[in-house]
């Protein structure tokens, strides 16, 4: 089964912290919805006739879309691919675009899920971010969501420079206190050449503090397994039942297409990505061209890959699926992270421990051919 996940570059204003690919300008929006629609039709060969099992509108605020304009992309889609009736369709949004006509609209055409950017219930945290919406919003609106999908993720920031222990614990008390299933929970990270990270450099912000950030994701984790939630990744946590198949296919190295700009597709044996520039991306599909470069990836990088993306999981890393060249090797690199507690061997998967999970990176980085 394959996956389609769309690219939508526009937000109504910029966080400090994001470096994603996205533009506050909506002047060609109309263009570059007309460009999405004609590049899903180009792309019917990419994924070998495997139908699709989940498609995802992310960006970007994909929320900014009118409703005609994402039912015409699903449209293209479903004329496009053999989508799987039980399909899970997800919709980024954030709180301040969630009114009961949106709300009604987007059930209507057929999105079943949505994820929902509130980073926090706080509004002086909120404002440092830069984030469009209020705290009030992101409480009210999330209950008026609620009444229309029960499939519903939200984002939450851990590790700012004023986050308290008590402040954190109050952001996942209110997300369980609604009956959120699923949490996406991240680590801010001060990217290059973001809002944030010059500020920081012109002492404008305080810097992040790593051991605060490794403090607060182990409360984290404490708090959601006695929530009764799946820590089925390094940074998701779901009610049984409720993981995010979309983004659990990214994880398993199954295929999918990325449409728009900056966005990434795999076919199993090579990774394609897309030109992360929109009118660029407009002017190429117009012509009838694919603004793309390509990888095709040898045995050794597939295998990094799947150590990378597999030791994030709960599963971890299935020792049946590596070749039987590399095993051995794969084994030895492992022992000094069991050793040092780091890593559990687990009827023969390699999982990370809890602190692991704090070093997960550097263990793949350790683990890789």
């Amino acid at each position: 089964m394959a996956g389609v996940y769309l690219h939508i570059p526009f937000c109504r204003q910029a966080c400090h912290y994001c470096n994603f690919h996205f533009s506050t300008s909506l002047l060609y929006k109309s263009e570059l919805v007309a460009a999405l629609e004609k590049e899903v039709g180009m792309r019917t060969a990419y994924a070998g006739g495997d139908p699709v099992a989940t498609i995802y509108f992310g960006g970007g605020t994909p929320s900014l879309l009118a409703p005609d304009e994402l039912s015409l992309l699903l449209t293209a889609i479903r004329n496009s691919y053999t989508v799987l009736p039980d399909a899970e369709i997800t919709l980024e949004a954030n709180p301040d675009d969630l009114t009961e006509e949106q709300l009604e609209s987007w059930k209507k055409m057929g999105i079943n899920r949505l994820s929902i950017g509130v980073q926090s219930f706080f509004e002086d945290d909120l404002r440092w971010m830069n984030r469009a919406h209020t705290a009030e919003q992101a409480r009210e609106r999330l209950r008026l969501a609620i009444g229309f999908f029960e499939n519903i993720t939200i984002d939450l920031i851990y590790g700012t420079p004023a986050l308290t222990d008590e402040r954190w614990k109050e952001n996942v008390d209110t997300a369980l206190a609604l009956g959120i299933p699923h949490l996406s929970c991240y680590a801010l990270t001060v990217e290059p050449k973001t809002p944030l990270h010059k500020l920081i450099l012109q002492q404008k912000s305080a810097d992040v503090d790593p051991d605060r950030q490794s403090a607060q994701f182990l409360l984290l984790m404490k708090w959601m397994q006695d929530a009764g939630y799946e820590h089925y990744e390094i940074s998701n946590f779901a009610r049984p039942g409720w993981r995010s198949r979309h983004n659990s296919s990214y994880w398993l190295g199954e295929k999918y297409i990325g449409i728009g700009p900056a966005a990434h597709s795999f076919d199993g044996g090579s990774r394609q990505w897309n030109i992360a520039n929109n009118n660029a991306y407009i002017r190429a599909i117009e012509a009838g061209e694919l603004p793309q470069e390509k990888e095709t990836l040898t045995l050794v990088q597939r295998l990094n890959e799947y150590i990378m993306t597999s030791l994030r999981t709960m599963e971890g890393i299935d020792l049946e699926k590596v070749s039987p060249q590399y095993m051995s090797g794969l084994r030895r690199a492992a022992e000094r992270y069991i050793v040092n507690g780091l890593v559990s061997l687990q009827e023969n998967r390699l999982v990370l421990t809890d602190e692991g999970k704090l070093v997960a990176d550097g263990i793949a980085a350790g683990l890789f051919f």
